[in-house]
């Protein structure tokens, strides 16, 4: 259930919220959209290009680690790029290349997914030497999908703060198709 049913829709979901906040800042302009990218909520923060980065880090990882299988390069490119992300953001165009990218790669491991006991035990290591003992359960609810959300909403934070104009609707755009016909309100 987890990754079929729960994991790779909220991904894919939410990159495609991402991408549609990037073509916001991709209409204000090259010089715009470059500061925006390299512009942090705080000093110690990674910029938004980081931040584009490792959302898209989380999705493959999570969709990798619950099809127990080894993670493909271009997770190590996303996080290579994303510590260099200060001295070499990129452009709009790329991070949107890299979300569609994403989006297809966690749609595609999906697809044939085979089914995950939540019990599976899932022993996960950070790069300084951290380990955590988790049930597969345990990683969707308390790693997988938070890190992912804290990367996609330090975006959003970001481009809000910077003057895009994004709002909950923004955020939530994916909930207009659940909506009840005649509840929305007139302008």
């Amino acid at each position: 259930m987890m990754l079929k049913d729960m994991l790779a829709p909220t991904y894919v979901q939410m990159l495609g919220a991402l991408a549609a906040w990037l073509r916001k800042v991709d209409e204000k302009g090259q010089e715009v959209a470059q500061t925006l990218l390299t512009a942090r909520l705080a000093p110690d923060m990674f910029p938004l290009s980081t931040q584009i980065c490792f959302a898209c880090v989380q999705a493959q990882e999570g969709v990798f680690r619950l099809r127990q299988e080894a993670f493909p390069p271009s997770i190590e490119v996303l996080l290579d790029e994303g510590r260099n992300a200060a001295e070499h953001s990129g452009s709009i165009a790329d991070a949107l290349a890299r979300i569609a990218a994403t989006i297809s790669i966690v749609e595609v491991a999906a697809a044939d997914a085979p089914e995950i006991d939540p019990a599976t035990p899932i022993a996960h290591t950070l790069p300084q030497g951290m380990v955590f003992d988790l049930t597969a359960e345990q990683y969707v609810r308390d790693w997988a999908l938070p890190q992912f959300y804290f990367h996609v909403m330090t975006a959003y934070a970001i481009l809000r703060a910077r003057g895009v104009d994004l709002g909950k609707a923004d955020y939530v755009a994916h909930m207009f198709a659940y909506l009840r016909p005649g509840t929305l309100p007139e302008q």
